[in-house]
């Protein structure tokens, strides 16, 4: 089936130069998804491994153990991106008050990665829906202490950003623009605004 393009390059200008950006189309996807074939094999082969997920979480004597874990190891993944060096190890140290093994700093980015998940996930508990003031609520416990706590914690960011690269300009990779973005992301913004 060809469904045609998914999105579309946009020319901006950032700093004195032009830079080039990819806007994915807003959802739901024109034509709608066909659940057909292959795709509806895929449907049932993850719903029954949810479902053996499910009964798992059944067997754990405390599923807030293995949430506990999970946590720890998503927030040392997802600030390795950011090129921070600390593992799951320096992590469990320095919540025990040990010397981890890395820089301080490293450490502390991990931890407020935690800081934010734990009180995103306690805000959901208690009822409150996933929106832009929870968001913004987790973005000011990410950057509460260290790296970026200078940086308007709980703000939303007002100027382009980009990946890798010096400038936008060298880069292989620059997100849509803040404004662009919102407007193909406005069936989004409705489940994100309250």
């Amino acid at each position: 089936m060809n469904r045609g393009p998914s999105g579309r390059i946009v020319t901006f200008p950032i700093g004195g130069e032009e830079v080039r950006a990819f806007v994915p189309l807003g959802l739901p996807p024109e034509p709608p998804l066909e659940m057909n074939g292959q795709r509806q094999t895929l449907m049932e082969q993850a719903l029954i491994a949810l479902g053996r997920l499910d009964a798992l979480s059944h067997l754990v004597p405390d599923p807030r153990l293995f949430l506990y874990a999970y946590v720890r190891k998503e927030a040392v993944l997802s600030s390795q991106i950011e090129g921070t060096r600390s593992s799951l190890s320096d992590l469990l140290l320095f919540e025990m008050d040990e010397a981890p093994g890395v820089p301080l700093e490293d450490v502390l980015d991990v931890s407020n990665y935690v800081a934010a998940m734990e009180h995103g996930l306690s805000r959901i508990r208690g009822g409150v829906p996933l929106s832009n003031r929870l968001l913004s609520e987790m973005h000011a416990h990410l950057l509460s202490r260290g790296r970026g706590s200078d940086t308007l914690p709980g703000a939303f960011r007002r100027s382009q950003n980009w990946v890798g690269g010096t400038r936008p300009g060298n880069t292989h990779d620059v997100p849509p623009p803040p404004d662009i973005s919102r407007e193909s992301m406005g069936e989004l913004d409705l489940f994100l605004n309250e």
